[in-house]
């Protein structure tokens, strides 16, 4: 960064480029973005993160980020309590919400359990999903958490884990995708729609 930016922009930029996605290039042509066009862009997301930061908390019971705890999606009596979809993370919650296919209640693990980098069963939320389980009032629990090693070693941990209680555990169907051409799949996702092959 040129000596002339000033430490201001500097650590916007520094910031930036901490965010998903973003490396120094991106965070400097994010920033340069966000002050051309201060009262339409900087200001109102200044305002915006500040909100998140003093509203925004995280629910208690299922791990979901919302401005009340127990969340929106807990309170709501028009879903199923007995059913519980496990997920990594919020934005795999998200996901399952813009698809509408699921009208339970969901239980989000934190991450994923990873040798590698050293995160074990204490470092997610599993012992309150056990918890719920064992309760008395689940009936199913959905595992949908990533076809990557790390999210079969999760999932392989939880349904032993889960033997342990009374309820279901199920796994979301993995496969060719809506609109998927063969000649552009892997062979991992061909090999497992094939095994998981349902009659027409």
């Amino acid at each position: 960064m040129a000596a002339s930016a000033g430490p201001e922009i500097e650590r916007l930029i520094a910031l930036l480029s901490k965010m998903p996605g973003l490396g120094p290039r991106s965070a400097r042509r994010a920033a340069l973005a966000l002050l051309k066009r201060r009262d339409q862009l900087l200001l109102p997301l200044s305002d915006a993160l500040s909100q998140a930061a003093t509203k925004v908390r995280t629910c208690q019971i299922c791990g979901a980020l919302d401005t009340q705890d127990p969340c929106a999606i807990c309170q709501d009596q028009g879903r199923d309590p007995a059913l519980i979809c496990v997920v990594e993370e919020v934005g795999a919650l998200w996901a399952m919400e813009r698809a509408g296919a699921f009208r339970g209640r969901y239980h989000v693990l934190g991450g994923l359990l990873s040798a590698l980098d050293g995160i074990g069963p204490d470092a997610l939320r599993i012992g309150s999903l056990t918890a719920r389980a064992g309760a008395g009032e689940i009936r199913e629990v959905i595992l949908a958490l990533p076809a990557t090693v790390d999210g079969q070693t999760t999932a392989h941990y939880l349904v032993e884990t889960l033997a342990r209680t009374d309820v279901a555990v199920t796994l979301l169907a993995r496969g060719v995708p809506v609109g998927g051409e063969l000649d552009w799949l892997d062979d991992g996702t061909i090999a497992q729609a094939m095994r998981a092959r349902r009659p027409a």
